[in-house]
């Protein structure tokens, strides 16, 4: 293949460095702004006068510049692990602590910022307070020269500490929740289907990233869970039963013999027949559970024989057994609209119990069957290739 064109190249490169499009709207973004300039003015207002009414007009500064950018995580990323109260408060304090501490030892400003930085960020990974504006704080007390600890309390604590109880009051009065506490996904309800990742693969696959992610693990496991369930619903939403259903299907009516049943599943190798009656409406439907549960077969012995004198039709006028298909079919059936979609079955034949689904139109007429087998070749046809796609990166690695 020809390499590339070094205007190619370029352009390629330039493109990357665009920044992505923004996934809130216009009310998120005025939410977050007006929190930031509500967030900070409460700090300022009551650092200022807390400056002169306690701390007699001190000449440290009443509110320092890395509050800024604390806010912006306390306001628009609220879930952010990087913008929960103990990372601000205590990524913002311990690294005040670590930038005064280089600005007394370490004369030249540019080793001090530089080792300030760098023993903050270790300082928070080990607290597990790990917030960008803590590197601010740290160069900020290491290049401005700022030799007293006194300045991590005030302002670093204060101000961060009543920056996080603004933070607080706000996204919770404006339905966001903060603190952003880990919660863990519930374990599924009895008859709910199992989910198809769990917690435990995420904590691993996160473990193999290796890298901090702007976002909290919970709040990521529910962003894959619904990235999951609106890609079945992009792919087989649209996906009507009348599409993938078998078309006249095999049936047997309410007084035909249970030899005629019989006969019938045994030639054409299926597990359930519809029952309808005259008019061709579903009024039931016969399966092989049927047959087992009143021929009493649960003993093994004599299975066949018990079996075949089941549905030999009787020729006397009084019968001490079920003769007709009406005396032994299921009743009550689960059916489905030819117009339903698709997806709504799948809880059905997954926990539900369910091998086969009768399909009738407005008039409760048969005019199909859904079978398992009808429904994973659905599937399959829809997401098949991407299975096959990812099956075989997974082999190729």
């Amino acid at each position: 293949m020809p390499r590339p064109l070094l205007t190619d190249r370029l352009a390629s490169w330039l493109a990357a460095l665009r920044p992505a499009p923004l996934t809130v709207d216009h009310r998120e973004r005025w939410r977050a702004a007006f929190g930031g300039f509500i967030g900070i003015l409460i700090t300022g207002v009551l650092c200022r006068w807390a400056d002169g009414a306690w701390l007699s007009g001190t000449s440290l500064p009443w509110l320092v510049a890395p509050l800024g950018a604390s806010a912006v995580l306390v306001f628009c990323v609220p879930g952010s692990p990087l913008a929960q109260p103990w990372a601000v408060v205590g990524g913002n304090t311990l690294s005040a602590l670590v930038g005064i501490t280089c600005a007394n030892l370490i004369p030249d400003p540019a080793w001090a910022g530089a080792t300030a930085v760098g023993l903050a960020i270790a300082l928070m990974f080990a607290c597990r307070c790990l917030h960008p504006p803590g590197g601010a704080m740290a160069l900020l007390t290491s290049l401005g020269h700022v030799t007293h600890f006194s300045f991590a309390v005030f302002p670093a604590f204060i101000d961060s500490s009543v920056l996080v109880l603004a933070g607080i009051a706000f996204n919770q009065l404006t339905g966001k929740r903060y603190p952003h506490t880990q919660q863990r996904a519930a374990a599924p309800a009895a008859g709910e289907p199992p989910p198809r990742f769990s917690a435990q693969d995420v904590d691993a696959a996160l473990r193999r990233h290796n890298e901090v992610l702007d976002v909290s693990r919970d709040d990521l496991e529910a962003l894959l869970r619904e990235t999951e369930a609106q890609s079945y619903q992009r792919l087989l939403g649209d996906l009507r039963c009348e599409a993938v259903m078998t078309r006249d299907p095999l049936s047997v009516q309410f007084g035909d013999s249970l030899q005629t049943a019989w006969r019938l599943m045994r030639e054409h190798q299926v597990k359930a027949l519809p029952v309808v009656d005259r008019w061709h409406k579903l009024v039931g439907i016969v399966t092989l559970a049927d047959f087992m549960k009143h021929a009493d077969l649960d003993l093994h012995e004599g299975f066949a024989e018990r079996l075949r004198g089941f549905v030999r039709r009787v020729t006397t006028v009084h019968a001490d057994k079920p003769d007709a298909v009406g005396q032994i079919m299921t009743r009550h059936v689960r059916v489905a609209s030819a117009a339903r979609p698709v997806l709504d079955l799948a809880a059905v034949f997954s926990e539900g119990g369910h091998h086969h689904i009768p399909i009738i139109d407005e008039r409760r007429q048969l005019v199909g069957i859904l079978t398992q087998t009808d429904f994973v070749r659905a599937l399959y046809r829809a997401v098949g290739g991407q299975l096959q796609h990812a099956a075989d990166a997974h082999v190729g690695k």
